[in-house]
């Protein structure tokens, strides 16, 4: 059987609904009030100013004489249970102030008013782990996101940090709607649900047919599932993982290079799809280079490549080294460029490079 709602009475009393219960008992007892005294044979004026004057105490004197035990008993009852009304709200209210329900409610209007304004953004749905990271990145790069999460305390943790926030279920097209999925420029959904992951692809597309959409995925059998979803994107969160606990066990100063000006960890990836290679060469000691100026080294390709930095001992990373540094044995070149060219750079000048290929052959 579905579960049934609570009675009202059985919720907590949140300041809100003590102010709102509090204006419904009050305005009851007035209503009943007024009643009775028009019972009793006043006119519907002398009975509302009767109640006014009484649960107010203002003490202006009766328009009529209360000289009766029912009169007398209906007033007293008045004062007693309006007064109790009255202070009821009245305290709700402070509480509604001192517990900063009035600044929330004056935030999140300023916050949907910030959503409602955006243009050409990037919609966030998640704000676990993944999506956490995202979100700083966009922060970063000063590009305008909202993230949407089902959670409350996800959602104040991102308005906490300067970030528009909405809590919705990101399924849902009201939600997607409210963020603006209609003038957005782009849409990440992060959750660690693949299915999730692709109803909210199929939701978003449907909204918008011309929105970037990326989706996180768990599994590879999902990959292609949110594509024909309407994702234009899949990451795969594990192998990213993977690949940059490689980089660090094969590169490891390549991967210092990249963390020092904040570049993606996956940017050797992205420069190995064009035909590059971000690598770290080592001189051995027998080496022509040793003793000469950097600006000696020379490749026989025909695209040649460019130095990134040099690494000496445990000295910090040179970076955009001058030509007539002197190379040292030991010393860790690190070069962007063509990865023909720097096989042939290691061939050339007895350069130690790890588990490289050249024509089929180990350089």
């Amino acid at each position: 059987m579905p579960a049934r709602s609570p009675p009202l009475f059985a919720m907590p009393p949140t300041p809100l609904r003590r102010i709102l219960l509090g204006l419904a008992v009050f305005l009851t007892i007035c209503a009943v009030a007024i009643i009775a005294y028009v019972q009793m044979g006043w006119t519907l004026s002398d009975a509302i100013y009767m109640v006014v004057i009484t649960i107010f105490g203002v003490g202006y004197s009766e328009v009529k004489p209360v000289d009766t035990p029912a009169l007398r008993t209906l007033t007293i009852a008045i004062i007693v249970l309006g007064y109790g009304a009255a202070i009821y709200t009245v305290g709700g209210f402070i509480q509604f102030l001192v517990d900063g329900e009035l600044q929330s409610l004056l935030r999140n209007r300023k916050m949907s008013q910030g959503i409602a304004s955006l243009r050409g953004h990037t919609i966030v749905c998640g704000f676990g782990r993944m999506g956490v990271r995202v979100a700083e990145e966009l922060q970063q790069l000063h590009q305008p996101f909202v993230v949407v999460d089902e959670s409350t305390s996800r959602v104040e943790q991102a308005q906490q940090a300067g970030m528009l926030a909405m809590v919705g279920n990101a399924t849902d097209e009201d939600t997607l709607l409210a963020a603006g999925i209609r003038h957005a420029r782009g849409l990440a959904t992060l959750l660690p649900d693949d299915a999730a992951n692709a109803f909210i692809c199929v939701t978003a597309r449907d909204l918008a047919d011309t929105v970037e959409i990326v989706s996180r995925a768990e599994n590879h059998s999902a990959q292609k599932k949110l594509i024909r979803c309407g994702a234009n994107h899949v990451v795969m969160a594990a192998t990213i993982g993977a690949m940059r606990a490689t980089q660090l066990l094969v590169r490891p100063t390549a991967s210092a290079v990249l963390e020092s000006y904040g570049l993606s960890h996956g940017i050797s990836e992205e420069l190995s799809a064009i035909g590059l290679s971000l690598e770290e060469l080592e001189l051995t000691a027998h080496s022509p280079l040793v003793g000469k100026p950097l600006g000696d080294i020379q490749v026989r390709g025909n695209r040649g490549f460019l130095i990134v930095g040099v690494k000496r001992d445990e000295a910090p990373i040179q970076m955009n080294p001058s030509g007539s540094l002197i190379l040292k044995a030991k010393d860790i070149v690190i070069v962007v460029g063509h990865q023909n060219d720097i096989a042939e750079l290691c061939l050339a000048h007895k350069v130690q490079r790890h588990e490289i290929l050249y024509r089929g052959v180990k350089a």
